[in-house]
Parts: structure tokens; sequence; C-alpha cells
């Protein structure tokens, strides 16, 4: 449709069952809402309920879709935070048969665009057979994009086994120290559908959509961004990063419960040096054994360092206790400099507090543009889901951060890793120059007005695009 005359679109999105594709896919429904656009938000009914819906635009629309019940997956489940890993793929089957009832939504709107996640790889067929043109929004980066190659490769490449995916594949074309370490790429095969793996869903979401968008911009990765139009033979428009406008939280409360909560953060840091604390988050899906989660908190202690831990309430392995978690005596031992927070935490305010100097985290894509949107220096532990393990290893290239040394294998470590290399990312001398790059990544992860320029420029391709036929 050539939008030259100004004609505002109908555009839906459907994300995956996912709060870190959910908030993303939100965040661009605000940018097009202020637009002038329509947009038709998709997804199930606890997903929608849990969204911060306060200032937002009247144009956009919730479309609450039941999730189908399916053997295997527990009743009420509606989100891969609910869930153990190895029960994922039942969840993406119950989203697959969701395909009825977003095409009838289709057939009876005057959508002009669709949105959509990797995971519904039916959907961009579904939307050129209805005359609707489509995007694959990875809410990732392009590196990581770029490392699994495009659609003939997913389809059946040369890499086969989980071994086969621990170097850097020969058509990326410039340095790159990007690839998996044997245990996360073991623990990610695990979460695939038998029937249709992950493999065959990004093959279908990037060959039959219209053109592909990620969560980067080139100023941070303009080589991988280059690499993809090259492999692809299609647009490539970066959105930005998207750092966040304003502080949300996934689960509902009062918010003078929350207020109150912040408040009780916020005078303990006020209390701390500036950039002195270490902040650790380890998302709300990572899954680490027992024996791992004391080995980090030995090593915590062991760096002398302040810090602040937030520990989901949700137990980390099927099975165990919450009071399991952290060692005993812990938090009596490091009562004077540490701070264990179980629960939501509002991560944004923690990470904008002056004391706040460094953060380990899991490498989730969203926390990490968290992160360097303040100039934190990072520690870098690998969630071993999706892509964190490409993430940390793209950070670490960059050099605004380390990653903590594990096995290949097993990804097993040692507290004395854990305290040696955080103290080297936030005191040592060594660690200065780590500190001034991620210092510097304010200029691009902060950016106010580049995350603009790349909305815009990614909403021009929509409004300019020719209507689907």
């Amino acid at each position: 449709m050539d939008n030259k005359d100004n004609h505002k679109l109908h555009i839906t999105m459907f994300p995956w069952l996912a709060y870190g594709h959910i908030m993303p896919f939100l965040e661009v429904s605000k940018f097009l809402a202020q637009k002038g656009h329509r947009v038709s938000f998709i997804s199930t009914p606890k997903n929608i309920q849990r969204l911060p819906k306060s200032s937002l635009s009247p144009l956009i629309t919730f479309v609450e879709l039941p999730l189908p019940a399916i053997e295997g997956l527990p009743q009420s489940t509606e989100s891969t935070s609910e869930l153990p890993i190895h029960k994922v793929p039942y969840l993406k089957k119950a989203y697959d048969l969701l395909q009825p009832q977003v095409k009838h939504f289709l057939q009876h709107s005057d959508v002009n665009w669709v949105i959509h996640d990797f995971i519904c790889h039916w959907l961009p067929r579904v939307a050129t057979q209805l005359g609707i043109n489509s995007v694959y929004f990875n809410i990732s980066n392009a590196t990581s994009l770029a490392f699994v190659g495009p659609p003939s490769e997913l389809r059946g490449g040369q890499r086969q086994r989980p071994e086969e995916f621990t170097v850097v594949p020969k058509w990326v074309d410039f340095p790159s120290n990007v690839a998996f370490k044997l245990h996360e790429m073991v623990s990610h095969w695990d979460c695939m559908d038998d029937e249709v793996s992950d493999f065959q869903r990004l093959a279908d979401a990037i060959q039959y959509c219209n053109l592909v968008t990620m969560r980067s911009s080139t100023e941070f990765e303009s080589d991988s961004v280059s690499l993809l139009r090259k492999l692809y033979g299609k647009p490539v428009v970066p959105l930005g990063l998207l750092p966040p406008s304003s502080v949300t939280r996934q689960h509902g409360g009062a918010d003078d419960q929350v207020d109150e909560k912040c408040e009780v953060l916020s005078e303990w840091l006020n209390n701390k040096k500036e950039k002195s604390v270490i902040y650790i988050a380890l998302g709300t899906e990572v899954t680490l054994s027992q024996e791992l989660m004391h080995e980090l908190a030995h090593g915590i202690e062991k760096s002398g360092l302040p810090f602040i831990w937030v520990v989901n309430n949700r137990p980390l392995v099927e099975g165990m206790l919450g009071a399991d978690i952290i060692p005993s005596g812990f938090e009596t031992r490091v009562d004077n400099r540490g701070l264990v927070w179980r629960g939501w935490a509002p991560q944004l305010k923690i990470l904008g507090h002056s004391s706040i100097g460094g953060f380990l985290t899991h490498c989730g894509w969203s926390s990490v543009i968290e992160a360097l949107g303040f100039g934190r220096v990072l520690i870098l532990f690998s969630g071993a889901n999706s892509d964190q393990g490409l993430i940390a290893r793209l950070l670490h290239g960059k050099q605004v951060g380390l990653e903590i040394p594990r096995d290949e294998r097993d990804g097993s470590f040692t507290s004395d890793s854990v305290a040696e290399l955080t103290r080297r990312v936030m005191v040592d001398k060594e660690g200065e120059s780590l500190r001034s790059n991620a210092w510097a990544m304010k200029e691009i992860f902060g950016n106010k007005e580049l995350k603009n320029k790349c909305l815009d420029e990614f909403t021009r391709f929509l409004e300019t695009w020719p209507a689907a036929t």
C-alpha cells in the first residue's frame, strides 16, 4: 500500500508466549500508535492481563485468544515463565493450535501488516494467502541471527548435531568469536518440539515474510546487519534497541506496595559508594542446579564486593524449595555488604542508581539493553536458554564485560573464578577499559533519539510498502 496519501495502517502484533518477547512487541505497538496507526495486539488472556496498560494509546486493541488445552501442558499455563524448560515444547504445540483463531481474526479485519515471532512459522504464509504483508520481528540482535544462517542452512545445512554449533560458521565474513558452548546447545536441544524444530520455524519465518527486523542498530553491529541482508536477499531494517521508556513489571501488585519495595531498595543503595555495588539477576527462566547456585553464591561472597542479588520466587529447579536456593548462613555472613532480594524487583530503577557499578547477568537481551543503557559493566553468565550464550560471546568480544569461565560440556564453574573475574571487572586496574567501554555504550543503548530514528525508518517501510495482492 502506497501511503503517500497518509493513509493510516492497521497492524496486527502476534508475539511468542514469553514476557521477553511480549514486551518488545508492546514497545513497537506504542510507537506505531503514536504515528496514528491502529494496532491489534493478539495474545492469550493471562499474558494480556499481565501487561502494564496505563497510558496506552486508544489505538491499541488487545485481542484475547484462549490457548487450546493439550496433553502434557499444565492447565492454565500460558507462558514460558510458568514452565520448566523440558515442558516448553508443549507450549509450542498449543501455540500452533491458535492458527485457526488467528486466521479468522485476520480474515475479518482490515489488516495491512502482521508483525510476528518465529515460533508461529505458519503465519507469514497465512498472511500472504489473505493479501496481508508480514514482518518477522526477532526480539534479539543481528549477530545471533547471522550465526544461525539463511533459511537453506536452517532447513538442512551442515550442522545436524549440537557439537557443530560450537564453531563460528563459514558464512560469517568478519572476525567473530560468537558461537555456542556445547552445554548451551545441548540445553536448547531439550526445549525444541520434535515435530517442528526451532530451526524449521525460524527458516519459514524468514523465508515467507516480506521483511525482517530485529532489536538492534547499525551503530552497534553494522557487520551483522549487512551480512543478514546478503544472506536473506530481502530488506533487513533494524528497529533500534528499544530501551524501556518506563519501569514495568510482569506481575501485578498495588502501586503502594511497589513504591514501598522501591523505597527499601533505594535506602539500601543510598548508603553505598558510587559504582561500588554489583547487581545480580538471572532472569525468570534460567535453570541452575542447587550445586551451581551455591557455587555462584560462594563466589559472590569471596569477591568481598557489595551486591544486590535478586532471587526469583520460582524454584530454579523442580522440587527445590526456595530456602535451598541460597546456601545456609550465606545471608548472615554477607549481611554488612549484601542484600538478597526475593521476588519481583524494579530492575530499571536499580540499574539506574548511581551506586550500581556492574551487572552479573544471564545475558538475556532485554536485561543487557537496560544495563548498557546506564553504562553498567557486565559480568557475563550465560543462562544457556535461546541465544544467551551467543549474546555473552558478543559482549565479551565488544569488551563491555567479561564472561565467567565455565566447562564447555557441563557448564560447571568454580567459586574462585567467579570471585576473581568479578573483582577484575568491577575494581581491578586491568578492568578500567571494560568499565570505560561499557560507560560509552550509553550513547547507543540509552539514546532515545537513536531509538526513534530507527523506529521512524521502520515505520516508513511499512507505510510505503506496496499492498499485498
